[in-house]
């Protein structure tokens, strides 16, 4: 959560009468975490929040698959370029299920239309980092634009809508099912970010906000709970708000706003960390100057991570460590097996100056198993390009 934010009518102390216009008094709808301890926001509704004309229980996620038993470890290779949209798709509904465990669920969609109902995650916070296109999402809390190389987050249960523009929208989706924050060492006793965390509060936008932001809106609403969806019909707009407040909201990051730090030597991987969550962290490359030691080898060092998976998903450039690996690609190293780069690549980076790729790591601390949807998009051999060079 980044800082505390006021949009739109709001009472001047919190659970009071509420009734800006003079006529029924607004309700006020507060979104808490860890209980009552943790984030929260206050929404201040022209209407009751939590009337339900209908409901429908719908089944299993259309993209829901399940996980690979426990195998033996070795490197993977997944191409999400194989994933399209060869019909009318939305991100709701076209996301698939890539890569698993009790911490993670991550998935990817492609979506050419907007979602025709409102939808909500009651599984976990949603990261979506957007690998192309652009659009609006929809929330209570206002309007959020969003474009290639934003990291969107949407808090659990906030309701939403996606709605791209012309292009394909193609989303990678991080579903922290224990918590996505941002990491606990870049802020002062305070909660401000210190100076010397990799970005700035004025590097996270808020949405906009919009009085009329509730007209052309569905009543109907898709909830995801233990990866199952139920349609629920809503008397009113949960978009039908005339202010609110608080520390908890939906944001956009975009990952070149991200500011990389170098050392005289090749620093490890912690130094792009960029969101945490329970059991996991999200790390950004991007383009930076490299290593400054005459004698420096700018190209990731083999290690063993024993306690972390790791997942990169990689968006552009020229990638230092591996061949064959392109734009949309998505590599899985479990732990067990030495990290490394490809033959070759380790030498070819000395007198390097610069590195220009960009990328999405995630770490796990439980193992992150692929799913059966997984396998339908994998280079089968990509273990055995280590020995191929």
């Amino acid at each position: 959560m980044i800082h505390r934010l006021q949009l739109g009518e709001v009472p001047a102390k919190p659970h009071t009468v509420f009734a800006p216009d003079g006529g029924e008094i607004a309700f006020e709808h507060c979104l808490t975490r860890q209980g009552f301890d943790g984030a929260f926001a206050m929404l201040y509704h022209r209407h009751p929040p939590h009337w339900i004309e209908s409901q429908e229980e719908l089944g299993l996620h259309p993209g829901f698959s399940p996980t690979e038993p426990y195998g033996q470890p070795i490197r993977r290779h997944f191409m999400s370029q194989q994933l399209t949209a060869d019909t009318s798709q939305t991100a709701l509904l076209s996301r698939t299920l890539l890569l698993a465990n009790p911490d993670i669920g991550i998935w990817f969609a492609v979506a050419n239309q907007a979602d025709p109902t409102l939808g909500v995650n009651a599984d976990g916070d949603e990261l979506v980092y957007v690998f192309a296109g652009s659009g609006v999402l929809h929330t209570a809390f206002g309007v959020l634009k969003y474009g290639k190389g934003d990291y969107v987050f949407i808090p659990r249960g906030v309701v939403h809508r996606w709605e791209p523009d012309t292009e394909t929208s193609r989303l990678l989706i991080m579903e922290g099912r224990s918590w996505v924050d941002l990491p606990a060492q870049y802020r002062n006793h305070y909660g401000q970010l210190k100076m010397d965390a990799p970005y700035s509060h004025r590097d996270f936008r808020a949405p906009e906000w919009r009085h009329h932001q509730a007209d052309n809106q569905p009543l109907e609403v898709l909830v995801k709970r233990a990866d199952h969806l139920s349609r629920q019909v809503y008397r009113y707009s949960p978009f039908d708000v005339l202010g609110w407040d608080g520390q908890l909201w939906p944001f956009a990051f975009n990952i070149n706003d991200f500011q990389p730090k170098t050392g005289l030597v090749h620093l490890p991987p912690t130094i792009h960390a960029t969101f945490a969550g329970g059991g996991f962290l999200v790390c950004s490359f991007v383009p930076r100057l490299v290593d400054y030691h005459p004698k420096a080898i700018p190209c990731p060092y083999p290690h063993s991570s024993v306690d972390c998976d790791e997942f990169l998903f990689y968006v552009e450039g020229n990638f230092t460590s591996r061949k064959g690996i392109g734009p949309g690609s998505i590599s899985l190293h479990p732990a067990g097996l030495p990290h490394g780069p490809h033959p070759g690549t380790y030498e070819a980076s000395i007198g390097s100056r610069e590195t220009n790729e960009t990328a999405v790591m995630v770490d796990t601390f439980k193992p992150l198993l692929p799913t059966l949807a997984a396998r339908g998009i994998e280079e089968a051999d990509y273990q055995q390009s280590w020995i191929r060079g």
